[in-house]
């Protein structure tokens, strides 16, 4: 953790590693540059899988919005 504590967020949701790990990479080429937006994003995605509102592997299947 740097910035946000998804980590602890991705726990309590019981994400598995493995998908932690694609989540992050999924993110991560969203904000190559920007830690603290790729961190802020990942928890958002962390606590809306823990709080219900979407599953991992849905949150997996989204694509990055293209940005113009």
């Amino acid at each position: 953790m740097k910035i946000f504590n998804y980590r602890k967020v991705a726990r309590e949701a019981r994400i598995p590693a493995s998908k932690l790990d694609k989540l992050r990479q999924s993110i991560r080429a969203e904000f190559p540059t920007d830690d603290m937006m790729y961190e802020l994003h990942l928890l958002r995605a962390c606590m809306a899988i823990k709080d219900g509102y979407v599953s991992v592997d849905e949150a997996l299947k989204s694509e990055p919005a293209v940005k113009a």
